[in-house]
């Protein structure tokens, strides 16, 4: 059976992780700027530590990154010959709205995307866009502070239109926010929220958790009204929870867990606040600040797929203060004796993948994308920078081959597949250019060293042949 003839292979990058260029083009300054390699990076994600700009004695990755910017049409060129279907990226949100605020966009910004854009379909490549990386621009950040701010989803409205409007017939696949269940765990990069002391964060979070979702169903509303050919997508950071044991405390632990992850895209796919998320947020104190209105967004404008980033399981349990635990996406989790870790400590389970695909589906029979799946790892290149990278070719093979089971076996319907970081990009949760992702090379270290030369690895011709086979053929030969 396999995989349809129409499956949309491909990769996937962040602006904020690649593009660099963050002064060129009109472009203001954005949350995703201003977090720093180093110790105090997870602080200010996280939104415990106040950093508004650029400070002395930090070095700030971001900036120019792997300055996709400048080499986006060499780079395209590259995903053109491994064959990709289609390319996922992210718009800056600051390359459009400088501010965030203003009434006109930038047109230099929306030129850099249109180009962009038609360079992909130059080479037969579906751009999938999302509209929010994790980029907020820092005027709405200090002026508004962030998505805590209803305000928020008319400035995010307004960048949505534009898109919608310039980009109609140029990109059809949309998805609204990139892992929106992380303004959970990183507030700051998610949602360009810093706690003041003393407020109630679980209550700040969840209320611009509400803005978001209001914002995702008015762009779904919006898109639809543009260009009924558009199709619609949530995002979400997955990985089903394993209970630790078999007793009872801790199944009903990951249930818990997995329902404070599903509860954004219970809202999202189902149009609806679950009765379980009213429940807790009631026995939290939490009051939700809802318009009349926000419920008929909700309930009218669902999304037309689920889409989401799977790079390892999780182990949850009723006390976990006696367990080990190692690192995960974002966040840690408790440590599974069954798994393989990457050099970062995240746990290796492709089988878990397909277990997260049948968890996904069976609850919202709405077609699945996977748009970020890879491993991290400290790669050595040659004194020419080619890599043999045999280790990310088993971990991505695995990985497909786990999908596919849940395509061929379990009967999921799925649109496409696009490995993450499809070219080195500096790491979101640390910062580094040394956790590469990549089929292609990018000579540039945590620190700025380098020349930015693009070199093919291993695993390029590798999933060349995948997509050429259309998934038939993982082997590394």
């Amino acid at each position: 059976m396999g995989f349809s003839k129409d499956f949309l292979w491909g990769g996937a990058t962040a602006a904020n992780q690649c593009e660099g260029g963050f002064e060129q083009g009109g472009r203001g300054l954005a949350n995703v700027d201003v977090i720093p390699i180093g110790s105090d990076r997870r602080s200010i994600i996280t939104g415990k530590k106040k950093m508004y700009n650029f400070e002395e004695g930090y070095y700030y990755p971001a900036k120019e990154a792997i300055d996709m910017y400048h080499h986006f049409k060499e780079d395209i060129a590259l995903f053109g010959e491994m064959g990709f279907k289609t390319y996922r990226l992210s718009i800056a949100w600051s390359r459009i709205f400088p501010k965030g605020d203003e009434l006109e966009p930038n047109e230099e910004g929306l030129k850099f995307y249109e180009d962009l854009f038609k360079e992909c379909h130059k080479y037969g490549i579906e751009p999938l866009v999302t509209i929010t990386h994790f980029d907020c621009p820092m005027h709405l950040i200090e002026q508004y502070g962030g998505w805590r701010n209803r305000e928020l989803i008319g400035f995010y409205k307004r960048l949505c239109r534009v898109l919608f409007t310039r980009y109609k017939g140029l990109v059809k696949y949309w998805l609204t926010f990139n892992e929106i269940n992380m303004i959970l765990h990183a507030p700051f990069l998610g949602a360009g929220i810093c706690f003041e002391e003393g407020e109630n964060e679980e209550q700040v979070k969840y209320q611009a958790a509400h803005h978001e979702l209001v914002a995702s169903a008015e762009a779904t509303k919006i898109a639809h009204e543009i260009d009924p050919e558009n199709k619609v997508g949530c995002m979400l950071a997955a990985a089903s929870y394993y209970p630790y044991s078999c007793r009872p405390e801790d199944v009903w632990e990951a249930k818990k867990k997995d329902r404070g992850n599903y509860f954004f895209i219970d809202v999202q796919s189902k149009g609806a606040y679950p009765a379980y998320a009213l429940k807790e947020l009631a026995r939290n104190n939490i009051s939700i600040d809802m318009m009349p209105e926000d419920i008929e967004i909700l309930k009218n404008h669902t999304v037309d797929f689920i889409s989401f980033s799977y790079y390892a399981s999780r182990v949850a349990a009723a006390e976990d203060s006696n367990v080990e635990k190692t690192a995960g996406n974002l966040f840690p989790t408790i440590k599974n004796p069954y798994l393989q870790a990457s050099q970062w400590g995240w746990q290796i389970d492709p089988l878990g993948l397909r277990i997260t695909m049948n968890d996904l589906y069976d609850r919202y029979q709405k077609p699945l994308f996977i748009v970020e799946n890879g491993l991290g790892a400290i790669d050595i290149p040659d004194e020419s920078g080619y890599v043999e990278d045999d280790y990310r070719i088993e971990y991505l093979s695995a990985h497909i081959q786990a999908m596919k089971d849940a395509v061929d076996e379990d009967g999921v319907d799925i649109l496409g597949y696009t490995s993450w970081g499809c070219i080195d990009l500096v790491s979101a949760g640390t910062g580094e250019m040394k956790k590469r992702y990549g089929f292609i090379y990018v000579d540039r270290e945590n620190y700025g060293e380098g020349t930015l030369k693009r070199t093919k690895k291993k695993s390029f011709n590798w999933y060349k042949k995948v997509i050429e086979t259309n998934g038939e053929d993982l082997s590394n030969q």
